[in-house]
């Protein structure tokens, strides 16, 4: 693995890469947050906001997705996949958030975590984006950046590469960085044809450089 300070200098090159980078899944409040973030499992962000769009003026509130059959929730969000299971999280969520947090999403992790449908990672956004925490949440993105450039070890598992970029990265870049990796790899480093030639940290990526000689392109 790369040290910190390396970590760093490739962390403020993507810094100037993706300058603005934030989450893209549109939403207006904690909640709207939650339900896209849990729905983005195996989907895209471009995929889930275009069934949130007429989604979220239809149920508004917990109460909303509760006052119509489970069936209909998930025809709602059939062209998601896992759309079944995530329709029964989302009412199960919708049922614990009033039983238990007054239909208010709750502001810390082990709260979080106890909804249904809510892992680390979707518990690590919500915290980040909605309420301001510094987090880092490892989506495939994160993790496959991680492991390319270095950061961390490619048998590490997500939880690891988490703690791994915790301990490398100052807390109050934790979120910045969480969303800036996102980018790189959503944008440029992506899974299948990673622009490594036009990439800046080519030079440091040993990853990046076995790409280019099986290519022919570097001695």
């Amino acid at each position: 693995m790369v040290s910190k300070k390396k970590t760093i200098e490739m962390l403020d090159v993507i810094d100037k890469m993706y300058p603005d980078a934030e989450c893209e899944l549109v939403h207006k409040n904690s909640f709207e947050l939650t339900i896209a973030v849990l729905l983005s499992a195996q989907a895209t962000d471009v995929h889930v906001n275009k069934v949130t769009k007429e989604l979220f003026k239809k149920y508004q509130t917990p109460e909303d997705f509760l006052s119509v059959p489970l069936e209909e929730v998930q025809n709602d969000i059939r062209s998601i996949g896992l759309y079944r299971n995530k329709g029964k999280n989302i009412q199960k969520l919708c049922r614990d958030l009033i039983d238990r947090f007054d239909g208010q999403i709750p502001d810390n992790y082990e709260d979080l975590v106890s909804l249904a449908g809510v892992g680390r990672k979707t518990a690590n956004v919500v915290l980040s984006v909605a309420f301001d925490v510094p987090r880092i949440a490892v989506d495939t993105h994160v993790e496959r950046v991680s492991k390319r450039l270095g950061i961390a070890r490619y048998k590490d598992s997500v939880i690891e590469v988490e703690e791994t970029l915790m301990k490398k990265v100052p807390k109050e870049r934790w979120s910045k960085t969480h969303h800036q990796l996102i980018f790189f790899g959503r944008y440029h480093c992506v899974a299948r044809a990673p622009k490594c030639p036009q990439c800046p940290l080519l030079a440091d990526c040993r990853e990046g450089q076995k790409r280019m000689k099986k290519l022919k392109v570097l001695p």
